[in-house]
């Protein structure tokens, strides 16, 4: 019993690392990734998809991406669907290749996204300490139902408690590093 509870704590707080980091890959930094482009969908067909199934991404340099699509009639679709999400970006099109470079961030810019990567990671931190709550409420529950011991409680609570600072931990190691990626210039 005790042992499910912290199974289950400890699987929904590397979730929670998990969402973190996706979060925060898609934060751009001024470097291409081809990570960046993941959440974009396109209209393939009648169907949504992610831009990987319609074309290849690929880093040309250090602040390029290229898309080349699978099929010359997705150029336009797939540029529309770049210029239209959250990144800002601005696609060229040569031939069958779409061109998207990356604008260097300014210093106002980096402040703003180093906000932005900080929220992110407070966010992080509420979600693993809220699980900590819903473990400690399930070994109350369980101590309320004579199922388990005082002592257990206590020795269950202290590893939940142990569980929650290794999680933190590793959302500080991870805000740490994007912020220093973030004032690379």
């Amino acid at each position: 019993m005790i042992s499910d509870v912290k199974n289950q704590a400890d699987a929904r707080m590397r979730k929670s690392i998990i969402a973190l980091r996706d979060d925060l890959v898609k934060i751009r930094t001024g470097r291409a990734q081809t990570s960046l482009l993941d959440h974009i969908t396109v209209s393939f067909y009648g169907s949504e998809v992610s831009l990987s199934q319609a074309a290849n991404v690929a880093v040309a340099d250090s602040r390029t991406l290229t898309v080349t699509p699978w099929d010359k009639s997705m150029i336009q679709p797939i540029e529309k669907a770049i210029m239209t999400s959250d990144l800002g970006l601005t696609p060229n099109t040569s031939g069958g290749m779409i061109r998207i470079p990356l604008p260097s961030l300014t210093e106002e810019r980096r402040r703003d996204l180093i906000k932005v990567v900080r929220s992110e990671a407070e966010g992080a931190r509420v979600a693993i300490r809220n699980i900590r709550r819903d473990a400690n409420g399930d070994l109350k529950k369980l101590l309320k139902d004579k199922q388990i011991s005082e002592d257990d409680d206590r020795r269950a609570q202290d590893e939940i408690q142990k569980l929650t600072d290794k999680y933190i931990a590793e959302v500080d190691k991870a805000l740490a590093a994007k912020e220093s990626e973030l004032l690379e210039i």
